[in-house]
């Protein structure tokens, strides 16, 4: 029970191992959603993190079936189905129609995987609907580590040529920038988040971690290293609070990490609302009156 004391109540979560492995996976997956989140948001990209989700469900079910860990699969779907998007979808206009396409092949194959699969697990199927972070093992801890390092790398490679093709891709591509080479491979990259990002918030509240922190980043920070470092902050706030406040209830943590991210994100336009009617009305005042000052 939550008792108001809260170094004693740290030290009670921190005293079970899973609740270590919980923090310690949820710091890793929140660093590398707020990373490639933002990116995700430039490019105007969301529906592909969604679609990715789903895809890796497929992935998931199908490693099932193999007897393999479902974060193989979840891995194995989510990089291949990237690498098919981006080098189809290069273009704007051209890229909800491929990943419509590829989304819709990749439900066919998780609907054959399910039938395939005789083993009566529902919880299984749960979890990674709707994440498992207090499941987590130390040894998917280390996995995670290891995925979203590599994810980071790869980000920090590819930042600066990535960041010029998000803002102008045109521009970009006319300077010699190999935009659908970076395409391929940021959409690869977006898998590798995705996938790790399915063990906290499972597949349908991706959106959660990869698009929400980084979309309220983008709208209040001028800088995108600025954004970056908000949008990380923003996604490690949202799921330790939503780890500690499952902790002390017996409600899933996805509904209160989606809850925290939603919640800020409406304070976020909420905010920027008032503020624009505030400057609206003191710019009516002016022109009625120019001796204000």
């Amino acid at each position: 029970m939550f008792s108001w004391n809260l170094f004693s109540d740290v030290s009670q979560m921190l005293s079970y191992q899973f609740m270590v492995n919980a923090f310690e996976v949820g710091g890793i997956v929140s660093a590398v959603a707020g990373v490639v989140g933002y990116f995700v948001i430039l490019r105007r990209t969301a529906f592909s993190a969604h679609a990715l989700s789903h895809i890796g469900f497929a992935g998931a079910a199908g490693a099932v079936v193999l007897q393999q860990q479902p974060i193989t699969g979840l891995v194995a779907a989510c990089v291949c189905a990237g690498g098919v998007i981006g080098a189809l979808g290069q273009r704007l206009r051209d890229r909800d129609t491929v990943i419509g396409i590829v989304l819709a092949f990749a439900l066919g194959l998780g609907a054959l995987f399910v039938s395939l699969y005789h083993g009566g697990d529902a919880n299984l199927a749960v979890s990674i609907l709707f994440g498992e972070i207090l499941g987590v093992s130390s040894q998917q801890v280390v996995l995670t580590l290891v995925i979203g390092a590599a994810t980071l790398v790869l980000i920090a490679l590819m930042y600066r040529p990535l960041l010029f093709a998000s803002v102008d891709e045109d521009v970009a591509e006319a300077r010699g920038v190999p935009v659908r080479a970076l395409s391929i491979v940021f959409v690869m990259t977006l898998g590798l988040a995705v996938a790790v990002s399915v063990q906290v918030v499972g597949v349908l509240l991706i959106f959660a971690l990869v698009v929400a922190p980084a979309a309220i980043a983008e709208r209040v920070c001028r800088s995108p290293l600025q954004a970056l470092v908000v949008g990380v902050l923003i996604a490690l706030a949202s799921t330790w609070i939503g780890v500690a406040i499952a902790y002390f209830t017996p409600y899933p943590v996805s509904f209160f990490i989606t809850a925290i991210s939603f919640g800020a994100y409406v304070l976020v336009r909420a905010t920027e609302s008032v503020a624009l009617r505030r400057r609206r009305t003191r710019a009516g005042d002016m022109v009625r009156d120019p001796a204000l000052p």
